[in-house]
């Protein structure tokens, strides 16, 4: 997948760029939740691929700053996840998948799509949540009640509203907050999914850097 927007990257064809455009949009985000998640990311990222016959392949939060930047600009970028970050926990047969990154980092396609406000001062918190219905096959999104709460080091809770967000079989649920210069957020997640015996929490930290 890319967000370039270079004219030699563009497709002419109306439905193709149509398609193009919404499976962007889905890898975009779960590329958010999980990133390297390993086997089971790769599988789901197939079913995605297969559903909206998507001719690109996925890229992590730096690809989706868009072609073109600088490296003065991608390091003022907020701090992506890192392979030693937490990015999902496992409970039983359920996964619950997690990120947070500036939203200037999105593509302007992608914020739009999503009503999201691009910002070097926003953060978009996406959760995902995932059920191991059978063996030897890729664990399904499912949808429930997810809330989180986020608060800065001085304990300074912020304003945060998480909403779900449907494409196709994925299942979203994500919310912005405003940072305040160079900021470290806590998020406290509270998800349970239909049909779970219980209420799943976790917690994950990460620090943004606004210009």
């Amino acid at each position: 997948m890319t967000f370039c927007g270079g004219a030699g990257l563009q497709c002419h064809l109306p439905g193709v760029r149509l398609m193009r455009a919404r499976a962007n949009r889905i890898e975009t985000l779960w590329s958010i939740v999980a990133p390297g998640r390993g086997s089971q990311g790769a599988k789901f990222m197939t079913v995605l691929r297969i559903a909206f016959a998507s001719l690109v392949s996925a890229l992590l939060a730096v690809g989706l700053a868009g072609c073109g930047e600088s490296q003065e600009d991608a390091t003022r970028q907020a701090r992506a996840a890192t392979p030693t970050d937490e990015t999902f926990r496992e409970f039983g047969d359920y996964e619950v998948h997690f990120n947070a990154l500036r939203t200037d980092q999105l593509s302007a396609d992608v914020a739009r799509a999503y009503g999201i406000q691009r910002s070097a001062n926003r953060v978009l918190v996406n959760v995902t949540m995932l059920q191991d219905v059978a063996e030897q096959a890729p664990r399904r999104p499912v949808s429930g009640i997810v809330n989180v709460d986020a608060y800065n080091l001085n304990g300074q809770l912020k304003n945060l509203e998480i909403r779900e967000v449907t494409e196709g079989e994925a299942i979203y649920y994500i919310g912005e907050v405003t940072i305040s210069g160079t900021e470290i957020l806590v998020f406290d997640i509270t998800a349970k999914p239909a049909g779970a015996p219980s209420t799943f929490e976790m917690k994950f930290k990460r620090e943004f850097y606004a210009d």
